[in-house]
């Protein structure tokens, strides 16, 4: 090897390394001076791995049934008791985790590709598409998000998954208007204008100049947004809408817990437990975010 090879290989490895030092130094400081970023990051991670595990973790079978211990009080061998039938009450709370956690987060999936998509169609060529997207997105406003979700479900009586696709597809307005409203700022910048004076077209405008610069309030939205799915998809399965009967899920868990209240309250603590804390995680997360985010927050 060349003296020359031997001193490029040399140049290159310390500049590499502190390049990535450098990245391990910024994370850390970040999460020094946001400690609720990590702590509920880590919270939703380790809640998501546990309730993706769960044919490992849970002691029992989510729908094997035993009438001999129905009703059964929290105790060591059933740590949140046992329901009408005789179900392993923590068990169950562990496999609707695997449906109540990543099905509202594939509808935000949903509602965030559509939302900025749009938004960002909306907001850059204005006009007569942008009067046609707002008055339909103000139609759907218009009408309470619950009504609405319970009109489509009860008229196409849909599974999980057509819930998860109804939700996603209702749910894209906040990320529409928060996605126009920054794109009518970004599209003024003088590198959008500079792009656009040299010929770039306008997918390549958006995807490469606009969108990359509004995406960071975006996902403080999309965090919160993750949130309500959850609170949402627990309502709907506990009206009744979703899962088959026996699928283990926190918001029909919930209201089997209801029907025994007085004498059996511990039948709701657990779903209720789970909706409550990953809500209040995501809810947080996103807060959390924003405060991270926002230049004017960063500053104090």
């Amino acid at each position: 090897m060349s003296v020359a090879s031997e001193q490029s290989i040399a140049g290159v490895l310390p500049a590499n390394a502190t390049k990535e030092r450098s990245r391990w130094q910024s994370a850390l400081r970040l999460g020094r001076r946001y400690p609720r970023l990590v702590i509920f990051a880590v919270f939703l991670t380790v809640l998501l791995a546990i309730c993706l595990l769960a044919p490992v973790i849970a002691p029992y079978n989510p729908r094997e049934t035993n009438t001999q211990e129905r009703l059964e009080s929290p105790s060591s061998r059933h740590w949140m008791g046992t329901d009408q039938l005789g179900r392993d009450i923590y068990s169950r709370v562990l496999y609707g985790g695997r449906v109540s956690i990543p099905l509202p987060m594939m509808a935000v999936v949903i509602s965030a590709s559509l939302g900025i998509v749009l938004g960002a169609v909306s907001g850059f060529y204005g006009g007569a598409l942008d009067l046609t997207l707002g008055r339909v997105v103000d139609a759907q406003l218009a009408f309470p998000e619950l009504v609405l979700l319970l009109l489509i479900a009860n008229v196409f009586r849909p599974n999980l998954f057509g819930l998860m696709l109804i939700i996603g597809f209702t749910g894209y307005t906040n990320t529409y208007r928060l996605a126009r409203g920054q794109v009518l700022q970004a599209r003024e910048f003088d590198f959008v204008r500079a792009a656009d004076s040299i010929g770039a077209t306008t997918p390549r405008i958006l995807m490469r100049h606009v969108i990359p610069n509004i995406l960071n309030p975006l996902f403080v939205t999309w965090t919160v947004t993750a949130g309500s799915a959850v609170l949402l998809l627990a309502t709907l399965t506990f009206l009744g809408l979703g899962p088959q009967a026996g699928t283990p899920d926190w918001g029909a868990m919930f209201n089997d817990g209801l029907n025994n209240i007085r004498l059996q309250p511990w039948l709701m603590f657990g779903p209720g437990l789970a909706v409550i804390s990953t809500a209040f995680a995501f809810f947080m997360l996103g807060d959390a975010l924003r405060d991270a985010t926002d230049p004017r927050l960063r500053s104090r």
